[in-house]
């Protein structure tokens, strides 16, 4: 027994071991507005409360490891900046259409400190939601429910702008490219509310755009996945156009299709699907090159009985279509996590690893940023322990830009406070803009490797450092790279031993 339980904890450290925090890996967390599901915590937050309760979700985020955040800035045909086409949303001020008082600019403010923290920020929007509730939403004249009263269908207690309706679809994607105009913005992120979730029996009322529009489909299922994806084709386009450098991610329920209806699918027993439900076709979209990234949200465990995580997470692996597939992970079901799987923070841990060891490109997100309020600590403190020293990069999307900034040029010397870093901005290739540096940290005797993540000590915009942390009897080579927004990183700097 006692050799039994020692091989399995030797095979535990190998497996460790084996899915250390890798340097390339998206490592993010959603944060919800609608409902105040996350931010901010209550409707009619002064407006320096409001700032104050995300400067600390930001710094519990990086403390966690994080380096991006997907915060939802338009959660039902609102917004939380001053839209030319939407309302203030009521989830921000109290009162749809009120802006912020004193006021400012709430997407600005979160978007200038998450690039403080050297963290990318997508920008989340929930595309064809109009109300969260179809009776109980006072909506000021400029809301698209009373601007555009017939693209609107009630379904389920809420309200949902009909993507059959091409105008509508193309309001949609003016919302959307307006903010990838106006803000410096990393990425726009959809959610997975095409169509929304059948409800059995009851029929989404779109028959009236079906009889106008898809008279070439003799089927309102393909119609409809037509629609979605004209819609997400023509998103694309039209980020691209705008700002290159932008990613356009994806966040669809975890089953794209199951096998027993499509032997592409997964073997799976889902009871809604991508495909069949919610008209999204996502191996198209792949296949196609029409988003940078796709985030599917694989909220169940291990061994699931009918959406086990292994098997999803192998499927959408294979069907990448050379595109990077992060993973989103279900914190919230360690809220009621009984005497099963959430009861403990080991399934999280368990499905990072699988992450780390079986995936061409490591990321995932957490749903959601709030929830680490209201579990047991044991998941942060995990989490930090592991990564609280350990900095990664999201991963590079060759097809997007691939040439690295030019290496600096480093200066090291001796100081009261420690060893003092000063570099010069590289020259060389002035197209390419350097937007922040990452420090090396080696010991004397040990091979410079930019590969090994715990050797980075910082990553930051200026370029000036003091490694206070330096012993006095200690000799250290430090050398610093420069990276641009896409985070591809130039070859190292001179090194300098001290």
């Amino acid at each position: 027994m006692k050799q039994a339980l020692l091989l399995i904890i030797f095979l535990l450290q190998v497996y460790w071991l084996q899915a250390q925090a890798p340097k390339r890996e998206f490592r993010a967390a959603w944060i919800a507005t609608v409902s105040n599901i996350d931010y901010p915590s209550k409707q009619g937050l002064p407006t320096e409360q409001q700032k104050q309760e995300f400067i600390n979700r930001l710094d519990q985020l990086k403390a966690l490891g994080c380096n991006a955040v997907i915060v939802q800035i338009r959660p039902a045909a609102d917004a939380f900046y001053l839209s030319p086409y939407e309302p203030w949303s009521r989830f921000l001020t109290g009162r749809q259409g009120q802006a912020p008082n004193p006021y400012y600019d709430p997407l600005s403010f979160m978007i200038a400190e998450t690039h403080r923290r050297n963290m990318e920020f997508h920008a989340w929007f929930n595309p064809f939601r109009a109300l969260t509730d179809s009776k109980k939403n006072p909506n000021p004249a400029n809301h698209i429910t009373k601007q555009h009263p017939g693209w609107i269908i009630a379904y389920g207690g809420k309200s949902y702008i009909n993507p059959g309706e091409p105008e509508a679809r193309e309001y949609v994607i003016k919302v959307i490219t307006d903010v990838v105009k106006r803000y410096d913005i990393d990425g726009v992120h959809i959610d997975d509310y095409f169509y929304p979730y059948r409800i059995a029996g009851v029929e989404f009322g779109d028959q009236k755009s079906y009889a106008a529009y898809g008279k070439k489909f003799n089927d309102k299922g393909d119609w409809r996945r037509d629609n979605v994806n004209d819609f997400i084709k023509t998103l694309n386009q039209e980020i691209k156009a705008l700002k290159p450098y932008v990613k356009f991610g994806i966040s669809p329920f975890g089953v794209w299709r199951n096998a027993s209806k499509d032997p592409r699918g997964s073997i799976t027993r889902g009871g809604q699907t991508c495909y069949d439900d919610l008209y999204s076709d996502i191996l198209l979209w792949l296949e196609k090159g029409w988003m940078d990234y796709v985030l599917p949200q694989l909220y169940w465990e291990h061994f699931h009985r009918a959406a086990p995580f292994e098997v999803l997470l192998s499927w959408w692996e294979k069907n990448s279509y050379g595109r990077h597939v992060y993973y989103g992970l279900g914190v919230y079901r360690m809220l009621n996590g009984g005497t099963g799987p959430w009861v403990s923070p080991n399934e999280i841990l368990w499905q990072i690893k699988d992450i780390r060891t079986q995936t061409a490109q490591p990321g995932y997100s957490f749903y959601s940023a709030s929830n680490f309020d209201r579990i047991h600590p044991s998941l942060s403190d995990s989490l930090m322990k592991r990564y609280a020293n350990t900095i990664a990069f999201p991963p590079i999307m060759k097809w997007m830009d691939t040439t690295a900034p030019m290496a600096p040029v480093l200066k090291v010397t001796k100081a009261n406070g420690g060893n003092q870093l000063h570099w010069n901005p590289p020259t060389g290739n002035e197209k390419k803009t350097v937007v922040r540096y990452a420090v090396y940290r080696f010991k004397s005797d040990e091979p410079v490797r930019l590969s090994n993540s715990s050797k980075i000590i910082s990553v930051q915009q200026s370029n000036e450092y003091t490694d206070a942390t330096a012993g006095k009897h200690t000799s250290y080579t430090y050398v610093v790279t420069a990276l641009d927004r896409l985070w591809n990183e130039s070859k190292p700097s001179n090194s300098i031993t001290l």
